[in-house]
């Protein structure tokens, strides 16, 4: 299909300029460790268990990127990467269906014992395992509630790395044809091979004009027009050389 021999064609360029940049992204992980502090502090650990050295799937950027990585760790020590991924999920929508709920988690002025009180009650009655009370009743202590939603969507592509799931992003001026996304999830599954598994999810930019934007695995292949017509314009704008000609 001429949509799958597109993506294969830009990845395989993509492949072949993404070498150097390699390097740079190798020291940038090494430089985006989340702090001892959040990954040791307030957290159950498993009694008697060795304490192996747990290794971030994917490079997490910025606060929300740092709290969600020492959540990961915790979660793999105790051998509870999917039940937390659940847990912090149930609360984000619990925030969500409830305005007090969420204009409370956005108000800096409460005092940090009556957040933590309030997120140890809903952790109790919703019988969240340790390692989640835990790390939200430590996210109400830094006042870093608010951030709760963007935590858990980071913390949820850790647990999908975890889990050999590899999610896929799709954006188009119109929704692709059931058998063309079809066609696009199957072609992505052999890239990546029999062990991973797709999620794909589409998503609706009229902007782009045409083409498509991929976005898994921390890399974005852009086949869009609009970037298309970006560079032929840049290319169009550059001085003529006479010796060139």
């Amino acid at each position: 299909m001429a949509l799958c021999s597109r993506i294969r064609s830009g990845i395989s360029v993509f492949n072949k300029l993404a070498f150097a940049a390699s390097q740079r992204s190798t020291l940038q992980r090494s430089l985006i460790a989340p702090s001892n502090s959040l990954v040791s502090r307030g957290y159950a650990n498993v009694p008697g268990a060795k304490e192996d050295k747990v290794k971030v799937p994917l490079a997490m950027f910025g606060g929300s990127g740092n709290y969600a990585s020492a959540l990961y760790i915790a979660a793999v020590k105790a051998n509870s990467v999917e039940k937390v991924e659940s847990e912090i999920l149930q609360f984000v929508e619990a925030v969500k269906n409830s305005t007090k709920v969420s204009q409370f988690i956005s108000d800096l002025s409460v005092k940090k014992d009556i957040r933590v009180k309030v997120i140890e009650d809903i952790a109790g009655q919703s019988k969240f395992s340790d390692v989640t009370k835990n790390f939200l009743v430590l996210v109400a202590e830094n006042g870093r509630l608010k951030n709760i939603e963007t935590i858990a969507k980071r913390y949820r592509e850790l647990a999908m790395a975890y889990k050999g799931e590899v999610k896929a992003i799709v954006t188009t001026v119109i929704p692709l044809p059931a058998e063309e996304e079809k066609a696009l999830k199957e072609t992505l599954q052999q890239m990546l091979g029999t062990g991973a598994k797709v999620h794909l999810e589409q998503k609706i930019d009229p902007s782009i004009l045409g083409g498509l934007v991929l976005e898994f695995s921390q890399k974005v292949f852009d086949m869009s027009i609009k970037t298309r017509a970006q560079q032929m314009e840049r290319i169009l704008r550059e001085p003529i050389s006479i010796a060139d000609i």
